[in-house]
C-alpha cells in the first residue's frame, strides 16, 4: 500500500527537513557522477538535464500499440524548439552525443517509415535514470515517513509512469525551467551543477538560520579535479556570485573558508523545491494509476 501524503512545493520549501533532505540529494546526486562520469556530465548543465530528461520520457512514455510513438530524432528536435528547450540542432547534437557514447542506440526497426528513426535508452542510461528517480523518492519519504522509494522499487510500473509526467510538468514550469539569476550561471554552465550539490552537501544544520555560512575547505583548484572542469570556468562562475555578493572568501585570493549567503542558499532551495513538488505529484498519480 502506498504511504505518504501529498506536499505542496510551499510545504516542502519550509519543511524543516529540507535543508537535510537537500544535503542527501546532493550527495547522491554526486555518488551518479562518480559511477558514471561520462554519463553525468551529458546532463550536467541545465538545458542538457531539461534535454535527457525530455527524451527519456519519450521513451519511457512510448505506445507500443503505436509504432510511431516513442523518441525519434524527429520529434525530439520538435519539442525541443516547441517547448525552448533548444534549437533544433543544438538537439540533434545531444542525441548524436548520446548516441556516440553509447547512452541511446537505434531500437529495433518496426518504424513504418524507414526515414524516422527510433531511438531508446541503453541499460546504462536507464540505471542511472532509476537511481535518480529513486533518490529523489527516499529524499521525499523523509518527510512524511512514506514508502515511495521501497515501493518504486518493488514495482517498477511506477517508476515507468511517474518519470514522463513529472518530465513534461518541470519542462513547463517556471520557477524550475529559469532558475534565478544569482544560482543560474552555474547552472546553465557545464558541471556547475554539481559544483553547486557540492556545496549545498556541505551545509550546516543550521544553515537557513544565518545570513552567512562559512564552509570550511572548499578549494576552487579541488573541485574543479573532482568534477573534471577547467579551472578558469569555475573560478570564473565563482567570481560573478562573488561580484554579486552572493558569496566569498574570508581572505583575498579565494583563501580561508568560502561563505555562502541566505539569498544563494534560498534561491538554490527555492529551485529545487518545484523539483521535488513535482516528482511527489507524479508518484502519487502513478500508484493511483496501478491499485
Amino acid at each position: 500500500m502506498f504511504t505518504g501524503r501529498l506536499h505542496t512545493r510551499d510545504e516542502i520549501l519550509h519543511h524543516p527537513l529540507f535543508l537535510s533532505i537537500e544535503r542527501q540529494i546532493a550527495l547522491h546526486l554526486i555518488g551518479i557522477h562518480k559511477r558514471a562520469p561520462r554519463l553525468a556530465r551529458l546532463a550536467a548543465s541545465h538545458q542538457k538535464w531539461l534535454l535527457t530528461q525530455t527524451l527519456f520520457a519519450m521513451h519511457t512514455g512510448r505506445d507500443r500499440g503505436n509504432p510511431v510513438s516513442g523518441l525519434t530524432a524527429g520529434r525530439m528536435m520538435q519539442v525541443a524548439e516547441e517547448f525552448d528547450l533548444a534549437s533544433k540542432n543544438t538537439a540533434a547534437s545531444f542525441l548524436a552525443e548520446l548516441i556516440a557514447y553509447k547512452f541511446l542506440r537505434d531500437a529495433p526497426d518496426e518504424m513504418p517509415d524507414r526515414r524516422l528513426r527510433r531511438l531508446e535508452t541503453t541499460e546504462v542510461s536507464e540505471e542511472a535514470m532509476a537511481s535518480w528517480f529513486l533518490g529523489h523518492m527516499a529524499c521525499l519519504d523523509q518527510l512524511d515517513d512514506g514508502n515511495r522509494a521501497s515501493l518504486t522499487a518493488d514495482e517498477p510500473r511506477l517508476f515507468h509512469l511517474a518519470q514522463p509526467r513529472a518530465a513534461r510538468a518541470l519542462i513547463q514550469e517556471p520557477i524550475w525551467k529559469e532558475p534565478r539569476s544569482s544560482i543560474g550561471h552555474f547552472l546553465w554552465s557545464d558541471v556547475g551543477g554539481l559544483v553547486l550539490h557540492d556545496l549545498i552537501s556541505r551545509l550546516p544544520d543550521d544553515a537557513r538560520e544565518h545570513k552567512r555560512v562559512l564552509l570550511v575547505g572548499v578549494s576552487i583548484s579541488e573541485l574543479a579535479n573532482e568534477f573534471g572542469i577547467s579551472l578558469t570556468n569555475l573560478k570564473r562562475m565563482f567570481k560573478r556570485a562573488e561580484t554579486d555578493n552572493l558569496l566569498g572568501w574570508e581572505s583575498p585570493r579565494n583563501r580561508g573558508a568560502l561563505w555562502l549567503s541566505r539569498i544563494f542558499i534560498e534561491d538554490y532551495f527555492h529551485w529545487q523545491s518545484a523539483k521535488f513538488a513535482e516528482l511527489d505529484s507524479a508518484i502519487h498519480w502513478a500508484a493511483s494509476q496501478i491499485r
